[in-house]
């Protein structure tokens, strides 16, 4: 049984299709994968939602969306803005372990960035992870503002005793400005350690057969896939 928390550095990063890829290497293997979307905000009821997402890319079919809302904002302020009740995190933990009971993985997605509140006592992605005792994949992006992002977000795991699974970045452009590719060593320096993957950007768009390549290319061995960070960080100089 294992508990993994997938967050981002800030919004648009690629975390969706990050759990995804992860949820679709472990099926792979032929574990049991459940994936856990404690609020989706910015989408009214009936649109597909990430969750929808992470189905149509990875096959996984247990999943649980916990609350929506429909205005783009952090949780608790979408859920103060549509008149409703906030989700609750205590309700989420008993979720997830419910579920680790009966899957080999259980992913979670969180909303925004770590420290996006959920309710109006302030519970946040990083206070579930605690909770639940899971360790905490970050995704990063790779523009001019990834290494300040990354390092906040670091610098808040750290703060909160939560261990860290690795660093992905979620959208790798295909052709990367020089201050992107200078990101890299910068992003494993703050990690301590080598990045656990990096997706290319619109890997989202694919079907599921060309994703599951993708995605085995893009994560590492930790993960389930065969990315070499050696090999990557040598392409980005």
């Amino acid at each position: 049984m294992s508990v993994l928390v997938v967050t981002g550095t800030g919004a648009a990063v690629g975390k969706t299709v990050v759990a995804a890829a992860v949820a679709a290497l472990a099926l792979a293997r032929g574990a049991a994968v459940a994936v856990v979307k404690p609020a989706q905000t910015g989408l009214p009821p009936g649109r597909p939602g990430d969750l929808d997402e992470v189905i149509r890319l990875s096959g996984v079919t247990t999943t649980f969306e916990l609350a929506r809302f429909a205005e783009p904002l952090p949780p608790a302020a979408a859920a103060r803005a549509a008149g409703l009740p906030p989700v609750s995190m205590p309700t989420a933990a008993l979720l997830v372990r419910e579920l680790a009971g009966s899957s080999r993985l259980v992913l979670v997605e969180g909303s925004g960035g770590l420290l996006e509140r959920y309710d109006e006592d302030g519970a946040t992605i990083a206070d579930l992870a605690r909770q639940l005792g899971a360790q905490v994949l970050v995704v990063a992006g790779a523009g001019r503002d990834a290494v300040n992002h990354t390092a906040l977000t670091l610098e808040a795991l750290a703060h909160r005793g939560l261990d860290l699974a690795g660093l992905v970045i979620g959208r790798w452009p295909g052709e990367p400005a020089a201050a992107g590719r200078g990101t890299v060593a910068d992003l494993e320096m703050l990690a301590a350690r080598p990045l656990a993957g990096a997706l290319p950007d619109g890997a989202g768009a694919l079907g599921r057969e060309a994703f599951a390549a993708v995605a085995r290319r893009g994560l590492g061995p930790t993960l389930g896939g065969a990315f070499d960070p050696a090999a990557f960080r040598q392409e980005t100089l």
